[in-house]
């Protein structure tokens, strides 16, 4: 993944550091943070322990983290433990990755915004089309559908390898 004359900053297996930690580069975590991690890159490893918030330009998990992420480019490896809202431009998680939190789309003023385009929210839509199909059901027409569309059920399940 990396070659052997990266640059960059190991919390080594058995280092454990309380307090915030910043670094410029990459920061690659084997040993345990107690406290929030601000730094380019970070790479956490399986047997890595992170509890606070954390934020990174790249971030891949393969261990635990206990507190909320932000940045550009989250991958929850198949070893992952998040527990905590992940805000983010790019999500994956592979299949066998813990995740317990919201997945948040990070503000981004290049993106347009539903109601300055003038169309509907999802939620919106996916409102209106329950309310139809409720009508539909109760006329005998179909079958009951269950509650929730796609829209409505939170992401990132941890049991899918997921992009957003």
């Amino acid at each position: 993944m990396f070659s052997f004359g990266r640059k960059g900053t190991v919390i080594a297996e058995g280092l454990k550091i309380v307090g915030s930690v910043t670094a410029e580069g990459l920061v690659e975590v084997n040993g345990q943070v107690e406290g929030d991690l601000h730094c380019t890159s970070l790479i956490v490893s399986p047997k890595a322990c992170i509890r606070g918030g954390v934020q990174a330009e790249r971030v891949v998990v393969n261990g635990k983290i206990e507190g909320p992420i932000r940045g550009g480019d989250v991958v929850l490896k198949s070893r992952a433990v998040v527990v905590g809202d992940i805000q983010t431009e790019s999500l994956t998680i592979e299949n066998g990755a813990f995740f317990e939190g919201r997945s948040l789309r990070a503000n981004d003023s290049n993106m347009p915004q539903a109601e300055k385009v003038g169309t509907p929210l999802r939620r919106e839509i996916a409102t209106k089309d329950r309310d139809a199909a409720a009508a539909e059901t109760s006329a005998g027409r179909i079958a009951p559908v269950p509650a929730g569309s796609a829209e409505d059920r939170p992401r990132g399940s941890g049991r899918e390898a997921t992009t957003l």
